[in-house]
């Protein structure tokens, strides 16, 4: 027993000696000035030559290159003050690319600024377990050719683009990772997780600042075609969870460009589901503050929980998703050109929200039920409105003063199928 006991630990100890080789691996050096024990001068070289579980430690400085991460490597900056990624002329500025190396795993980007690609500037696909932390990224999607809304040689697998070029930061076939701390500013669009090659699922979002990005969403969880299926099918966006971030002035170079935080299924294939929306600040966007959509029959926007936001001054909807003023959280299954809502939309949670200088606080257009609880609507003329024929339960929500919806100075309700009462006498 002695001698197996002894045996045992002799082979515990190798495995954990040879996880912890693993897991540290060697550090490589990147400088503008190589010298001993600093040899690279490049990113993508350092890169190149790291093997799994590697460091590459970029020093300051300005790097002029697409940077295309194909093993489960650290990519760190001294400082994303200083380190700088400049990918004028160039697709990316960092490419985390598990779509051209299957079964990518553990990969960490951080300390950078990342400016001035003509696509995204972190691109991520078909990888689980990434983390992009404490970065800033600017500037990109320099492609987006705004009059036609194209984006010139953007790769095929990139189906539905639309106004933003993939976004500031751009999640595709990526599951169990991590997108935190994060400055993303002035790009076409924020934060974009789509299922173009693959499901995009159990990711979280967190503490990023996403402003001034003029023509989408601050943050656009969107579900497309899954590139090169026919017939025409997706993986899903689901599962994913957006929280402590704050979406502000986003999508409001052009009327209807784009949402604070945006939930997107609309075809009939596509599906966005059990998504989390909570604790993130939300103000002074081009759409609704929180915009949720589905445009056809067979299209599944269900089970999505949006809680504890803070919710103000944003636009109204447009187009087969219009509400009758600046919104603060729409949920809209489109219109069949009768006023009748072409999706059905179920499972909705809307709770513990405070939503104010908005004319409508929740807009309703599907015929599935929607629950909002336990809000705060200060402020707006209409607490919830009711576009179509669906049901909202709108009870215990605090409407702005004591007396509730029929109350004179209380935010009001507009369409029928609305419950409220009881209502809070108290904020919540």
């Amino acid at each position: 027993m002695v001698h197996r006991n002894r045996s045992l630990i002799v082979c515990l100890s190798v495995a954990l000696c040879g996880l912890w080789q693993i897991a540290s691996g060697a550090t490589l050096c990147v400088s503008q000035h190589p010298g001993p024990g600093c040899p690279f001068s490049t990113i993508g070289a350092a890169v190149s030559a790291a093997a799994a579980g590697d460091t590459v430690q970029v020093s300051q400085g300005t790097y002029h290159e697409d940077v295309v991460i194909g093993r489960p490597i650290s990519l760190v900056g001294a400082n994303r003050s200083n380190t700088i990624i400049d990918a004028t002329g160039l697709a990316n500025g960092v490419n985390v690319d598990g779509l051209d190396h299957p079964g990518l795993v553990a990969v960490s980007v951080s300390g950078f600024t990342v400016e001035n690609a003509n696509f995204e500037g972190i691109l991520v696909t078909n990888a689980t377990d990434v983390t992009i932390e404490g970065n800033s990224v600017l500037k990109n999607n320099i492609n987006l050719d705004i009059n036609s809304v194209t984006c010139a040689d953007i790769p095929p697998f990139e189906t539905n683009e639309g106004f933003d070029c993939g976004e500031g930061i751009h999640l595709s076939g990526v599951d169990h990772s991590i997108v935190a701390n994060n400055v993303v500013d002035n790009n076409a669009g924020g934060i974009l997780l789509s299922d173009d090659t693959g499901g995009t699922h159990d990711n979280l979002i967190l503490n990023n600042t996403v402003s001034n990005n003029p023509f989408d969403c601050g943050i656009t969880l969107a579900s497309h075609q899954l590139f090169g299926s026919m017939p025409p099918r997706s993986g899903g966006v689901f599962h994913n969870t957006i929280t402590g971030n704050d979406s502000e002035h986003n999508g409001t170079k052009v009327p209807g460009a784009g949402a604070g935080i945006g939930i997107f299924a609309p075809a009939p294939f596509t599906k966005a589901y059990g998504n989390v929306v909570v604790g993130n600040t939300v103000k002074n966007n081009g759409l609704p503050g929180v915009a949720m959509h589905a445009h056809s029959p067979g299209a599944t926007l269900a089970d999505n929980m949006i809680a504890g936001n803070h919710i103000s001054g944003n636009g109204a909807d447009t187009d087969d998703t219009a509400t009758p003023g600046p919104t603060g959280i729409n949920v809209s299954g489109g219109d069949d050109g009768t006023g009748k809502p072409l999706a059905v939309i179920q499972g909705t949670m809307i709770a513990g929200n405070v939503i104010e200088q908005e004319s409508i606080g929740i807009a309703v257009k599907t015929d599935g039920a929607v629950e909002a609880h336990l809000n705060n609507f200060i402020n707006p003329t209409q607490g919830i409105t009711m576009i179509s024929n669906g049901f909202a339960d709108g009870t215990l929500n605090w409407w702005g003063c004591s007396g509730g919806p029929t109350a004179p100075g209380c935010a009001d309700v507009s369409g029928t199928e609305v419950l409220y009462i009881p209502f809070l006498k108290i904020p919540f």
